[in-house]
């Protein structure tokens, strides 16, 4: 029973020092989910289609006529010669623009002049009134050159008038698209209103889950900090203690070996000195023996002699007398195996004022934070937005009729300058057709039929209504370029590849006493690093509003945070974490005591090598079994008679005696090694007092760092939230698109709907116009040769 507990207490000792290893976790990545999102309606992308084409020649053409570069933002003062710089530059940035309105504007003078003073010629039967034609005998040539240039001007006459026309329908058309624009941005700035509070007050929420977590490890501290400490001290502690549960074995072993060796030692003793009468008693009985008249005898004697001479051997070898073994008792103890794996628990008592500190201090925390984010008024802002933004809406759509009937008297002017276009085309196409059909060349001048004549007569009438209305079209033309044209290349093109934005972000330009523009509108801080061109860009990657406008230079919210969530009372708390474990014993002070009397019992005194010499001797001097035989063999070569068989008798005492004595005093020899005990047992203790100094004396070291790493992991999960707070701070809350959605919406509707129709249209109706110009020379050339004329020239035969 008693080894069966020992086994049992070695077995429940040893297992926790192998299987209770408390590994802390590493430290885990918080989940704090997804900020709820929303998705913006607008597409602020548009395609023109097929009109795109005509909108590329346009800017092709505008291009050319200015080619330079968007002038940088530079601050100029008005008085000076500061003021003649600025003056020369604009003059050299739309020189092109000048020089073409120049044009312009000289054609819608003298047009009107020229068309006045050739109907004067022509009344007084100059510039081609004369109503006589001259024979040439090119004649059918030039007919025909003025044909086909007049159809060439024609033609492109007509293309300027669909170009024209075309802008013209494309503007009605886009602007009915622009409601939905309108509407989508509207949509999209409540959503951005809507969405916000729910937003922050979910990133205000999350801190929740970096509270549970912190306190979840501070619930957990003994097998979590312990099971660090318990860890980093075992590469010591453990072998120390494997080594003194193996001592337990090796004594238990020796106390087992020694007594047997003394139960031994006592049948040895015993036995020698019966064994040793024995062989007293059988050799004088055999001396006696050998003593017989028989022996003198010739050859029986030289038997007898050698049998004489050999009783000498039938003595003990082995002498164990004065040889001793002290057992005594040996009572088992414990080891520290369960005060050493009691870590934890002594951890977890001694910093349970901590955690409980630090559970209200949270709470605290958390309270602070929701209470920061209610100071701001933002959730009444945001509806008073939402109302602004409502009324707003109806407010423009109140403006739809008027917007729709002055599109339709825009439309309807257009329409009429293109049909006056196209009242010109018709009187050429017509008189072509005309003269044309009714020309005959077998006819003379004069006698020209009417449908001849007709052809004539409107053509001529295409060049009055020519002379009429081209510089009211060219006023036109040049009203819209001058305006169109710079609209392009000072507004929509800058804004397109973002150089307007440049430009009014450069410092000091929009007031002289303000860096910024934006910041000093918004702010009231003009020296903030906040650009429009920032602002949109940050927009444009739905980015959030906070780090599109820099807030945290107004209320830094991360600074805030991480201010609350880690501030300097935690962090005290923290560093006031202590961990004493001078309790630890690794073997009570009954155990070492034990060690010590066992080893100082006498074991090292014991003669092992005397003993152990005895031993290797045998019992006897000679084996008894082969001296009975021999004995007997040389009682065999005797003559028969009462000397034989008395050697013989003597032969078989000497087999009883060994039977009966020598083999259990053989079987009683053991030999056991216990020499080596006190030696054990110095190393062991030795291996206890270093593993305890180290836990009393140099387990400071790998607490404050295991410590360390214990609340480094604990701030790293506040440390997850702020940065998780940033990020979504910048990234995902209060997402910024609809603003540059609204500018880039502006630029769809004022550059791309408006603004590129109509250049679109000038570009068409200034083709008309400057085709106009050879339409009349070729129509007033070609006439000539189909109106009837009232002379012609007359050969004689």
């Amino acid at each position: 029973f008693l080894a069966e507990y020992l086994f049992m207490l070695i077995i429940s000792s040893e297992e926790p020092a192998r299987a209770d290893t408390h590994r802390a976790p590493a430290a885990e990545a918080l989940e704090f989910g997804y900020v709820p999102s929303v998705v913006y309606e607008t597409h602020a992308y548009y395609e023109p289609g097929a009109i795109g084409l005509l909108f590329h020649m346009v800017h092709a053409f505008l291009y050319a006529v200015q080619p330079n570069p968007f002038p940088k933002g530079e601050r100029f003062s008005f008085q000076g010669p500061e003021n003649v710089v600025l003056t020369l530059q604009a003059i050299y940035y739309e020189i092109g623009f000048i020089v073409l309105t120049v044009l312009g504007v000289l054609f819608v003078m003298l047009m009107p002049l020229v068309g006045f003073f050739f109907c004067l010629c022509r009344c007084c039967e100059n510039c081609g009134g004369e109503m006589h034609q001259r024979h040439r005998k090119n004649a059918d040539c030039q007919r025909g050159f003025y044909t086909a240039s007049l159809i060439a001007s024609s033609v492109f006459i007509t293309v300027g008038v669909l170009v024209a026309y075309t802008a013209n329908h494309n503007i009605t058309t886009r602007i009915k698209s622009t409601r939905r624009l309108v509407s989508t941005n509207i949509r999209d700035l409540k959503s951005f209103a809507n969405y916000t509070p729910a937003q922050i007050d979910y990133l205000t929420a999350q801190y929740t889950t970096a509270k549970n977590k912190v306190l979840s490890d501070l619930d957990n501290i003994g097998p979590l900090l312990g099971g660090r400490i318990q860890n980093q001290l075992e590469k010591e502690v453990v072998p120390a203690l494997d080594n003194a549960l193996r001592m337990t074995g090796a004594m238990r072993e020796t106390k087992e070996a020694l007594e047997s060796v003394s139960t031994s030692l006592e049948t040895l003793q015993d036995g020698t000195g019966k064994l040793q009468r024995s062989l007293q008693s059988e050799r004088a009985s055999l001396s006696n023996t050998l003593n017989d008249p028989a022996c003198s005898n010739g050859d029986v004697s030289h038997t007898c002699n050698n049998i004489r001479g050999t009783l000498s051997q039938l003595a003990i070898s082995a002498n164990f007398n004065g040889y001793w073994f002290t057992v005594t008792s040996l009572s088992l103890f414990s080891f520290g195996y369960s005060a050493f794996n009691d870590t934890p628990r002594m951890v977890s008592e001694q910093t349970r004022g901590v955690v409980s500190r630090v559970k209200a201090l949270l709470d605290k925390s958390g309270a602070e934070i929701v209470g920061f984010t209610k100071m701001f008024p933002v959730e009444p802002a945001l509806q008073n937005f939402t109302k602004f933004l409502t009324e707003g809406q109806k407010n423009i759509e109140a403006y739809y009729p008027q917007i729709d009937q002055f599109d339709f008297y825009r439309w309807i002017a257009c329409v009429i300058v293109c049909c006056i276009v196209v009242l010109i085309l018709a009187f050429n196409f017509l008189g072509l057709m005309s003269g044309s059909c009714g020309y005959d060349k077998n006819t003379t001048p004069t006698t020209r039929g009417c449908l001849s004549n007709t052809g004539g007569n409107l053509l001529m009438a295409g060049v009055g209504f020519s002379f009429i209305f081209s510089w009211i079209l060219m006023g036109v033309v040049v009203t819209t370029f001058v305006a169109g044209g710079n609209m392009e290349k000072l507004v929509c093109e800058p804004l397109a590849n973002r150089q307007l934005f440049k430009v009014i972000d450069t410092p000091y330009l929009v007031h002289p006493g303000k860096k910024n523009f934006l910041p000093g509108l918004l702010f009231q801080d003009p020296h903030l690093e906040l650009t429009i061109g920032s602002l949109y860009s940050d927009c444009y990657e739905n980015s959030g509003i906070y780090a599109a406008l820099q807030l945290e230079n107004k209320f830094n919210f991360i600074k805030f945070i991480n201010a609350t969530v880690y501030n300097q009372e935690l962090a005290n708390i923290f560093e006031g974490v202590k961990v004493d474990l001078q309790g630890i014993i690794l073997l009570e002070q009954e155990g070492k005591d034990n060690l010590i009397n066992f080893a100082n019992t006498g074991l090292g005194e014991i003669n092992y090598q005397a003993y152990l010499s005895e031993v290797n001797k045998g019992v006897t001097v000679v084996d008894l079994l082969s001296f009975a035989n021999e004995l007997e063999a040389q009682a065999d070569h005797l003559p028969r008679g009462a000397l034989g068989n008395a050697l013989k008798g003597h032969a078989s005492s000497i087999r009883q005696i060994h039977k009966e004595q020598v083999l259990p005093m053989e079987q009683a020899m053991v030999i056991t090694n216990t020499h080596c005990i006190l030696t054990k047992v110095t190393n062991v203790l030795s291996a206890i007092d270093a593993a305890e100094y180290l836990i009393a004396n140099n387990a400071s070291h790998v607490v404050k760092q295991e410590t360390e790493k214990y609340v480094k992991n604990l701030v790293g999960y506040f440390k997850q939230y702020t940065n998780w707070v940033q990020n979504s701070l910048t990234l995902e809350v209060a997402q910024c698109k609809p603003i540059s959605n609204i500018i880039d919406s502006l630029e769809i509707v004022g550059c791309s709907f408006i603004i590129d129709s109509v250049n679109t249209f000038w570009f068409g109706l200034g083709g008309c116009c400057l085709f106009l110009i050879p339409s009349i020379i070729m129509s007033v050339k070609l006439a000539k040769f189909y109106r009837r004329m009232d002379t012609e020239d007359v050969f004689d035969e």
